[in-house]
């Protein structure tokens, strides 16, 4: 697809992705359709009946006095262990990667948020303990406060075995990227971690005049700003060896790709993302939590490969009506083919959770990125005294 209609398509096919969800059966052939894709829905789910859910939400009890209500305009399901495992047998999930949903611990006071962090995560290790290989999880870290949420990761990590940090898009108005988080950026990078990112509402996005909930629209536009203030403030080319998952298909990150890209050309940038933004854009992973619909694949697949797609049922804070039609709008789409499905249901997770692989299985690691290279930055700076001079021939 040229890069001109890959624009022109990702901006039809936003505006319609919900109206695919619960409709595969909505064409022309009738019958002969239904029968074909009741085929292809079956060879799919036998092949994905183990599936790996990385964006599974957990509320301990302690917790729940602490958590506000209607948050960003999600309320959220009331937390019990046997709705999570009632629920991942329903959809045929064999592994959940547990983490606390939006706003995470931060309440305005470094303490009570580490307390908080803290709590959640040894329940998470508890559950985990209950039952071996259900659960796995992202440990929660109280940012903005940087030297605390330092120390609870290396406890999660090191002492819990997490699978991995849950870090929220924006923390007190700052996005990730800011240099305030460079020494948490730091030691997730030397343990080569995997960092769940999930929306959060920024201060900001309060003062707007809108009737939209902020679940709605907010939330998207919160991760797709981190993740490009991680590439551009230079942090994924610092820290390479973080695994960034990005939480809701990455909210419009993607259908605004080819647009962020065009950073290439500011001089600003070209130090901070050596290598052209397209290439730490296809570095993420995408959750497919409220972006399953058929439309919204279709743009993540042209601008990723199908590897960096991951399956998210968004339990505890998606109305449970929702993940249904999501599961089945991935198991009928056309899009992915039934080796796809598969990885995207499980192979994709397995490559970041190899601890979550059963016996017999065989897991093929996920590439650990390097900073540019000597050659890389000679081949660069080379071409700049060209470049110069075509600009000053321009001008």
């Amino acid at each position: 697809m040229k890069r001109r209609n890959f624009v022109i398509g990702a901006g039809l096919l936003t505006g319609a992705s919900w109206l695919s969800l619960g409709r595969p059966g909505a064409t022309s052939d009738g019958a002969t359709r239904e029968i074909r894709l009741a085929s292809s829905v079956a060879a799919k789910r036998e092949s994905a009946a183990r599936i790996i859910d990385v964006h599974h939400h957990v509320l301990p009890p302690s917790l729940e006095a602490s958590w506000p209500n209607g948050y960003a305009g999600q309320s959220l399901t009331k937390w019990s262990e046997a709705h999570s495992l009632a629920m991942m047998d329903q959809r045929s999930i064999h592994t959940a990667i547990l983490s606390l949903p939006s706003p995470g611990v931060w309440r305005g006071e470094s303490r009570a948020a580490t307390q908080l962090a803290r709590r959640a995560n040894e329940y998470s290790a508890e559950l985990e303990q209950r039952h071996p290989g259900r659960y796995g999880s992202f440990a929660s870290v109280p940012l903005p406060a940087t030297g605390q949420a330092c120390a609870e990761a290396v406890y999660a990590l090191d002492t819990l075995k997490a699978d991995g940090v849950m870090l929220l898009a924006s923390n007190d108005g700052k996005f990730l990227g800011d240099p305030q988080f460079d020494e948490l950026m730091a030691e997730l990078d030397s343990r080569q971690a995997t960092v769940f990112v999930q929306p959060n509402l920024h201060p900001y996005s309060e003062l707007l005049d809108l009737e939209a909930p902020g679940v709605m629209l907010e939330f998207a536009c919160d991760v797709a700003r981190a993740a490009v203030n991680l590439i551009l403030s230079g942090t994924i080319e610092r820290y390479p060896r973080i695994r960034w998952i990005l939480a809701n298909g990455g909210g419009f990150l993607p259908y605004a790709a080819w647009r962020i890209s065009l950073a290439n050309a500011l001089p600003e940038f070209q130090e901070k993302a050596p290598l052209g933004v397209m290439t730490y854009l296809r570095r993420f992973y995408f959750d497919t939590t409220l972006a399953a619909g058929a439309p919204t694949m279709a743009v993540l697949k042209e601008l990723v490969d199908p590897s960096q797609v991951l399956f998210g049922s968004g339990f505890l804070a998606v109305p449970e009506k929702v993940m249904r039609q999501e599961l089945e709008a991935l198991a009928t789409s056309s899009i992915w083919s039934k080796a796809e499905y598969s990885a995207i249901t499980r192979g994709n997770s397995l490559r970041l959770f190899s601890r979550h692989a059963l016996s017999g299985e065989a897991v093929v690691a996920a590439p650990v990125y390097e900073p540019e290279s000597t050659l890389q930055w000679l081949a660069r700076t080379a071409t700049k005294p060209l470049s110069a001079a075509a600009q000053r021939l321009k001008d």
